[in-house]
Parts: structure tokens; sequence; C-alpha cells
């Protein structure tokens, strides 16, 4: 019980609420410190102590990698507090709590799967096209950026093409579209964009499946032409082998916290 109480105060502050849930979006990611402030917009003095908080409450766990701190969801420990929360509001009145642990039968239509980044100009895209192509009929693959660009990236829209894709529908959109009340259902929402993931967006209509598969931005790339097309190269052959999995993957016999847990295994894969 003690335990309990003191993640409570721990996640009783806005702020340090706010810390928590982006280091859940994140997971598994480990994120710098420096990279936490900035997208909190918080001094480093208040963020080192919101981070010893959580620290302390077993929430979030801590990681020196050269001379920089990284931080992590520790997610058992949250998962625990969850339980106990469902266990002590339902008592057993399962009309009051949904049960995580009744499979969900796939939709008449298919999965419908969003992949999520902030421009959605490249690695969003290529994750549409690569999963229309390696799903068939189970999967029906969506991408928007939280603020997408006007253009998909050429050099994107080129490696698609080279591959066989049909990039004719593929094009940015805007996340907001997703949330409108004649928006498709998700089932599943990925982000493969760490600043997509670090914002503090509203819920999901139905409350999808959320995972992040973070991967490098391949619009950054510097050098020759030759290495800027193979930086997209190796951020289409790491989306390609997840999405394989993930397609692979007996959905209609998992409940919805297997299905998590098999999404959050896939992104400690190496990209």
């Amino acid at each position: 019980m003690e335990v309990i109480i003191d993640q409570l105060n721990a996640l009783a502050h806005p702020q340090r609420l706010a810390l928590f849930r982006l280091l859940m979006r994140r997971y598994p990611d480990a994120v710098p410190a420096g990279e936490l402030g900035e997208a909190l917009a918080v001094r480093q003095n208040t963020l080192s102590a919101y981070l010893s908080t959580l620290r302390q409450a077993g929430l979030i766990d801590q990681a020196r990698q050269g001379r920089s701190l990284l931080y992590s969801a520790r997610t058992a420990e949250a998962g625990g507090l969850v339980s106990y929360l469902v266990e002590e509001c339902c008592r057993g009145r399962v009309d009051r709590c949904a049960d995580l642990a009744v499979r969900a039968p796939a939709p008449a239509g298919g999965y419908n799967v969003l992949f999520l980044c902030t421009g959605n100009s490249a690695r969003s895209l290529m994750a549409e096209a690569i999963l229309r192509e390696e799903a068939g009929d189970r999967f029906t693959a969506f991408s928007a950026g939280t603020r997408p660009r006007e253009h998909a990236h050429p050099i994107a829209l080129d490696l698609l093409r080279r591959g066989g894709h049909d990039v004719s529908a593929l094009h940015p959109k805007d996340a907001a579209m997703f949330r409108e009340a004649d928006a498709p259902r998700m089932d599943f929402v990925i982000s493969v964009c760490d600043r997509a993931a670090n914002e503090d967006c509203p819920a999901w209509p139905e409350h999808p499946v959320a995972a992040h598969w973070g991967m490098p931005d391949p619009v950054l790339a510097q050098g020759t032409e030759a290495e800027r097309h193979l930086a997209f190269a190796q951020v289409h052959a790491g989306l390609r082998r997840r999405i394989r999995a993930f397609a692979a993957l007996p959905l209609d016999t998992l409940d919805r916290l297997s299905r998590q847990h098999h999404l959050d295994t896939l992104a400690k894969e190496p990209a």
C-alpha cells in the first residue's frame, strides 16, 4: 500500500504526470534528460526534481550513456498501479471496468492501422505503403502527421516506386482528420517519429492499441546523393522488418494486453 501511495503522489502533479506520460509514449526508448526538458518546456533543475520523484516512486529508470542520463518508463510498475486501481474500483463489477483480457475478434473489414510522424512526408508514408503490400486484406493502412508537410519527400516516393509500391494515393495528411467523428476507427496507432511521440495529443477515439517504433529521420541525412538515398533505404528496410512481423501476429487470438506486449517487443528490435 505504501508503494501505491508514493506512486499516486508522484503522479498527482500535472507536470510530473506529463513527464511520465511522455516516457510511456516513448516506451521502450530511453530518452535523454535534455530532450525531455525541451519537449515539456521545463527548466533543467525543475526537471531533475520531477525525475527524482518519479524514480523514488519506482515509476521510471535512469541509465547513463557517456555523459548523458537517459530515462525510461517502468511499465511493469505502472501496470501494477493500474491493476490495483482497477481491482479496487471494480470489486467484481464488470459493468464498470472494461476487461482488458478479453479477446477482440477481427473487425469485419480488417484492422485499421495509422502510422504517425510529424511531417508525414517520409517514414510514415513508407510504413503505410509497406503494410498495404505485406498485409493483404487483413489490414487497411493509413498515415498522418501532427504537422504535415505540403508534399511527400521525393526520395521516399522514388524509393517506393522502385520497390514496386503504388504511390498514387500517398500524400501528407493532418492527424486531426483521423479524430473526426466520421473518420475510420483505428485499431492500432504506431508512431515512427520521436517528435510526434513527444507531443501530448488528444486521446484517439475508441482507444486503439498504441506503440512507438522510433526511426531515424532520413530527411535529415547529410552527404552525397547516394548517402542520402541509403538513409531512406535503411529506414525502409527497418520498417519492413517490423511490419512483416506485425502482420504475421495472430491478432484474432490475442487480447488487448497481449497485442500491446507484442507491439512493444517489436519496438525493441534493432531498426
